[in-house]
Formats: C-alpha cells, structure tokens, sequence
C-alpha cells in the first residue's frame, strides 16, 4: 500500500483537476527528520473555488487555494492545509498505518489525549458516497482484482478478509472566526470524510494498475501525472497568484 497510496494520489488529483481547478504539484523532494528518518515532502496547491458551498463562495476571491503539505514516512505521515486568505483556518491530519482491521482503540494516545474526539470508522465497501463520485468500477462490492482475487467486498467484509489493513487518520480543523466557526469545522470534517472514502475505494479498486510496481515505477508514474495536472492547473492561474496573496495581505 505505500505504492498504492502514492498511485492513487495522484492519479485521483489528475481525474480531478480540470479547467483551472484542481491540484497543482509545488515541490516534491525527499526529506529527512531526525525523528522519523527518510521520507518525501510535497507541497500543493488546490484550488476549489467551485467546489465550496455558496456561503463560502460569497466571502472568498474569484481564485481561491488551499496549501497542502505533507511529510511521507510511511507507515507514519503528516498532512497539513492552510490558506492565506484565511490565516485561522487550518486542517492538521496525522496518519498511521496497521495490519489490523480498525482495532487498534489506542493509536493516537499520546498524540492526542487532551482532545475531545470522535470516532469514525469507514468502511469502503459499504459505505455510502456522494453519487456524483460514483463509479461502477470502483465499487468494491462489484469489483474483483484479476492480479490478487481481492474483492468482492460484502457485508462484514472486514471480520473474514484477508489480508486486511487499517489506516488510521487524526484530523483537527480550526477555524477560529466567530459565527462561522462551528459551520465550517463540520463542513471540512464532512469533506475530508467523504474525500478519505472515495480515495480509499479508488485505491482498492485500482489495486491491478499498481500492484506489480516498484517503488522507482511509482514515482516515474507520479512525476509524469503532476506534470500532466499542473498543466491542467496552472495555466489558467500563472497571472493571478500574485493577485491573491496580494488579495489575502490586504485582507488580512
């Protein structure tokens, strides 16, 4: 899944990005923390503008993006977005990976004990997902891989698969604006969970386009994939990120 994880990301980005929006690639670089050793750090740019709910749209520039990084040391990562525009709206994720079915009920103790949290379990199968993401093909209860025999998932699928992972996600978002606070916190938890589900999906159901790469085929694949989506991305926003830094300084 270290591989899988790295395909479907970017595969999803480019499905996703389209006519100025979407995902634009900054940097993609190794990285090394005297903690958690060698790993890969990516910067991003998503511009949603359309994807956010009218409310949203009427207080935030024409061109709007979120910054996105992330420090891979799989089986443990970091993601985190902020906006300028938004200088107290953050999203902070930590993630870690196990071979288990979800059952580990203390893998974020330490990182988290003084939080008050809530417990979400998603399942990729049966879950449900907004229909406009939904794809026949990517339905694990219709898909079977020819490479591996993995799928068709049922119903309790998780207690009589194997083999079977977990990945586990502490997500935190503040936004400390008053009145809006409470309505944008719920809405970004909804999106990530929604988002969390269709990726998680897409990489079970694509599990035969990834499965037989290395490490080296994967992040050819990757490069290759963010030059074609920065394509799809960038050129409609080369002349205008000036403006919005300019926009988010002013504002703030």
């Amino acid at each position: 899944y270290k591989i899988g994880q790295l395909y479907m990301i970017s595969k999803h980005s480019h499905e996703q990005s389209d006519r100025g929006e979407g995902v634009e690639v900054v940097q993609n670089e190794p990285f090394e923390d005297p903690h958690h050793g060698n790993g890969q750090f990516t910067e991003k740019r998503v511009y949603l503008n359309s994807k956010l709910p009218s409310w949203a749209r009427a207080v935030v520039p024409k061109i709007f993006y979120v910054t996105e990084k992330a420090w891979n040391y799989y089986p443990y990562t970091i993601t985190e977005y902020t906006c300028s525009f938004l200088p107290k709206f953050s999203i902070h994720i930590e993630t870690k990976y196990e071979d288990n079915k979800g059952s580990n009920d203390s893998i974020f103790d330490s990182e988290a004990k003084d939080l008050e949290r809530e417990v979400c379990f998603i399942d990729i199968a049966c879950d449900e997902i907004p229909e406009r993401y939904y794809k026949e093909s990517e339905d694990p209860k219709h898909f079977k891989s020819e490479k591996t025999g993995r799928g068709q998932l049922r119903e309790g699928w998780r207690d009589n698969h194997q083999p079977i992972m977990c990945s586990y996600k502490l997500v935190t978002v503040k936004f400390e604006v008053w009145g809006l606070q409470t309505r944008v916190e719920q809405f970004v938890h909804k999106v990530v969970r929604d988002i969390l589900l269709i990726g998680h999906r897409q990489a079970f159901a694509w599990v035969d386009e990834w499965y037989d790469m290395t490490m080296d085929d994967v992040r050819e694949y990757e490069k290759n994939m963010h030059e074609q989506t920065n394509i799809k991305v960038c050129n409609q926003h080369s002349s205008t990120v000036d403006d919005i830094e300019s926009h988010a300084q002013t504002s703030t």
